[in-house]
């Protein structure tokens, strides 16, 4: 059962499901499981979902981080300030396997249709908000108008106008201005201004590691907290 169980080496997703044996082998769901746990004394281990890296990912990764290294003293990354925007989707989450309803075994033919369907919105509603995080403090949340599409200008307009003023009340003018490789974000006009007047110092695109969000405090703990909460 154990080469059932795990999949086999240099074939990843060869193993089976404990239903899945339980029916090629013919015994029980549960005597399944006690095998694997009493018998073989194995222990499952849930997948995490993340970002795949390639090969070239990886490489401009390593590089790059190790340019920001070198770039920035332990002292510096107190005053860099993370930024990031998040398109949450108001849409309460459901587990069909658990939405069950419970009905008396006569009656089941005359179950109401509106008791056994979960219906939802073509669309449901949604509003994108930016923030900046450091350890000093966070500026106040920016809210995209709804519809508004985020290209380079609107960036700039709406929200640097209103996340730069921000880190300057949390830093003064010593901070160091962070964002991801974004079309928005790395527009010819949006890096030539930040470069030239908008900020004392700023990481650039092409120096952010890729595929990174695990860098970002927004990222890797501010939006999952305040997922959990919308």
């Amino acid at each position: 059962m154990g080469d059932l169980v795990q999949s086999q080496e240099n074939q990843p997703q060869t193993h089976r499901s404990t239903r899945q044996i339980s029916r090629e082998l013919g015994i029980p769901q549960t005597s399944v499981i006690r095998i694997i746990h009493d018998d073989l004394s194995l222990k499952y281990l849930k997948r995490r979902r993340a970002h795949e890296l390639t090969a070239a990912n990886q490489t401009a990764r390593f590089q790059r981080a190790g340019q920001l290294l070198q770039r920035f003293s332990d002292s510096d990354v107190d005053y860099i300030i993370f930024t990031d925007e998040k398109l949450f989707t108001v849409s309460s989450p459901s587990n069909t396997q658990n939405d069950r309803l419970y009905v008396a075994r006569p009656t089941r033919k005359d179950v109401s249709a509106t008791r056994l369907l979960r219906t939802r919105a073509n669309f449901s509603q949604s509003l994108m908000v930016s923030v900046g995080v450091s350890k000093l403090g966070c500026t106040e949340m920016s809210f995209v108008e709804p519809g508004a599409k985020i290209n380079g200008q609107y960036y700039l307009d709406v929200l640097l106008s209103k996340l730069l003023p921000a880190m300057r009340r949390i830093s003064g003018n010593m901070f160091v201005f962070q964002q991801d490789s974004a079309p928005a974000h790395r527009a010819r006009e949006t890096i030539d201004l930040l470069r030239r007047s908008m900020t004392p110092e700023f990481i650039a695109a092409d120096m952010w590691p890729p595929n990174s969000p695990d860098l970002n405090p927004v990222d890797y703990s501010t939006w999952s907290v305040m997922q959990q909460r919308v």
